[in-house]
């Protein structure tokens, strides 16, 4: 998800504030299915052969162009297994899987025990949700998750909510009904924010905290997790990826626990781990930040 629809024209195409100087194509060498996950697709897709999958995701993803990936990632997360447990025992538990292009990451869950009836999965393009089915070879009449188009920045779909520690007692609220996110203040249990947070400027990812806080239910437990690009020290990120020079502001894992505990959250009242991973991107070496939120 986005703040803004993707634009382009023959020579630049923006994501959020990222801009790049030409628009991205599909790099069929950078298709790299681990194990597991091609475990997962074959399951999900009812594809068994290698190749024929290959040419499945790829062709799928040429309709995006975006150049988002469609790895798993929310399974990598030490929380996961947290996350399913949520969803197992605590009475409707929903899942939030924000800014997710595909819902990748929300199909997972799903097959690893999260009801489907409870997850969300919410980009700002619907376009990518709708190639979600088809990626994924279901319907909205076969598939019981939700997908949820919309703005986070627009507060008609995500408004910033003040937080509460109290826990009303409410029924379960019909998500296929939903428009817009703001019906679930205080009502999620788990929110997925992989790769997300460093397509915005600093005072968003501030904003963007305090909006998502919001939606977090005051229960122990409740937990934000995701990763994006990290640095040493807070600061802006130079990266030359596909041709083009942009910018990425990243925090630090001791700005970013901060962020969370103290200025987004009353200090002390949740739990923030960070983790500095190297990973390489199109050959250029980032540092990336895994992080959790959980209250406590």
């Amino acid at each position: 998800m986005m703040e803004g629809p993707a634009t382009h024209d023959n020579s630049t195409m923006s994501l959020a504030d990222v801009t790049f100087s030409s628009i991205p194509k599909v790099d069929t060498s950078l298709y790299n299915l681990s194990s597991e996950e091609a475990v997962f697709f074959k399951a999900q897709t009812g594809i068994d052969d290698d190749e024929d999958l290959k040419k499945h995701i790829l062709e799928i993803q040429a309709k995006a162009y975006e150049a988002r990936d469609n790895s798993v990632t929310i399974s990598t997360y030490p929380e996961y297994e947290h996350i399913l447990k949520l969803g197992r025992e605590r009475p409707d538990a929903v899942l939030l899987d924000i800014g997710c292009c595909f819902g990748v990451d929300a199909r997972r869950a799903a097959a690893d025990g999260f009801p489907a009836k409870n997850i969300i999965a919410s980009d700002i393009l619907n376009d990518f949700l709708e190639l979600s089915h088809e990626l994924f070879k279901t319907t909205p009449a076969s598939y019981p998750g939700y997908h949820l188009p919309g703005d986070v920045f627009d507060p008609g779909f995500l408004s910033i909510a003040a937080l509460s520690n109290d826990i009303p007692p409410a029924p379960a609220i019909d998500l296929s009904s939903l428009k817009s996110l703001n019906p679930l203040h205080g009502r999620i249990s788990a929110i997925n924010a992989t790769r997300f947070f460093h397509l915005f400027t600093e005072d968003k990812q501030l904003h963007l905290a305090k909006a998502l806080a919001g939606l977090l239910s005051a229960q122990p437990g409740s937990v934000i997790c995701g990763n994006h690009v990290g640095n040493l020290e807070k600061g802006v990120v130079i990266a030359h990826i596909l041709g083009s020079e942009h910018r990425l502001f990243s925090h630090s894992p001791q700005t970013w626990t901060s962020l969370w505990d103290g200025e987004v959250f009353e200090k002390g009242t949740v739990k923030v781990e960070t983790e500095l991973v190297e990973v390489a991107i199109q050959e250029v070496q980032f540092l990336v930040m895994r992080w959790s939120v959980m209250r406590l």
